[in-house]
């Protein structure tokens, strides 16, 4: 899949016109106050509709100093408008129920996802039998499987056995009720076909991973069936971007000693990697 981690900025002559508009109103406190509140106003839109923004990548697409855009972002987070991090900020995500669409995931933080399959590719031999949940982390994982020859995979995700239908791989879609927001099975039907199958290694993706909690997404029948996939997995192999981390959804899926390895991008912080690692838990970043 195509999610865009990058962020959309202003085409080149918005930004020179932003840019000259910086410049002419500079002797101007009123009109001084109202283009950086417009330009504050862009910043939150951009987080709203990417997820987060890096303070490097907005210094360079908007031509302000990184000094300016982190006294804007600190701003915007006195106002409870977003959430100030390392480098940059993130979207609030102001309820454990909160539940994107798949189309609206696939906005966000492509480049991790496609580091993050790449990396899962590795993990992977011919002739093994590969499970994938839903989500657009492990749609990513299933084009990366396309070169291989000689695979079952086993999902409960609509989208991504279509995605393998060009390949020659036996692909197993278990039954369910359609979740028409992440284009996934689920219900009892999905964790009794689950109960008889067994795989080689599980690509689990989620939307929050507490290190004390665990794992957890915010539709009940949704970790019903991630769990029945992790009892039929013989490895197990969360998949998730940096900002994934400390986060909790409603439903919890596993506690963290279900999980043999993650991976996940290099902005996690190193403080949580190590509590990952103190629980015999791999981590790669990548």
């Amino acid at each position: 899949m195509t999610e865009s981690r990058f962020l959309v900025y202003p085409s080149t002559e918005s930004k020179t016109k932003l840019m000259s508009r910086t410049a002419e109103n500079s002797g101007s406190p009123e009109q001084g106050q109202l283009l950086i509140d417009e330009r504050r106003q862009h910043i939150l839109s951009l987080i709203q509709s990417q997820g987060r923004v890096l303070v490097g990548e907005l210094s360079r697409n908007l031509g302000i100093s990184q000094i300016t855009i982190r006294k804007d972002l600190e701003h915007l987070q006195s106002k409870g408008l977003v959430q100030r991090t390392h480098g940059g900020a993130l979207r609030i995500q102001s309820s454990a129920l909160f539940d994107p669409t798949l189309q609206e995931k696939q906005k966000q933080h492509s480049r991790e996802k496609q580091r993050i399959a790449a990396a899962a590719a590795k993990m992977v031999e011919e002739g093994q039998c590969v499970m994938l949940d839903s989500g657009t982390t492990t749609t990513a994982i299933a084009h990366a499987l396309k070169r291989f020859s000689q695979l079952t995979v086993i999902t409960n995700a609509v989208n991504i056995a279509a995605e393998l239908t060009s390949t020659n791989l036996e692909v197993i879609l278990v039954g369910g009720s359609l979740r028409k927001n992440s284009f996934s099975l689920v219900g009892p039907l999905a964790e009794d076909v689950l109960q008889e199958m067994h795989a080689d290694i599980l690509f689990l993706g989620v939307d929050g991973f507490d290190p004390e909690v665990g794992l957890t997404t915010p539709n009940f029948l949704e970790s019903r069936v991630n769990r029945a996939m992790v009892k039929a997995a013989r490895r197990v192999v969360a998949v998730c971007d940096s900002t994934k981390f400390k986060r909790r959804s409603l439903s919890r899926i596993v506690a963290p000693s279900a999980i043999h390895c993650v991976i996940t991008d290099r902005d996690l912080p190193p403080e949580t990697a190590e509590t990952l690692r103190a629980q015999n838990i791999e981590v790669v970043l990548v």
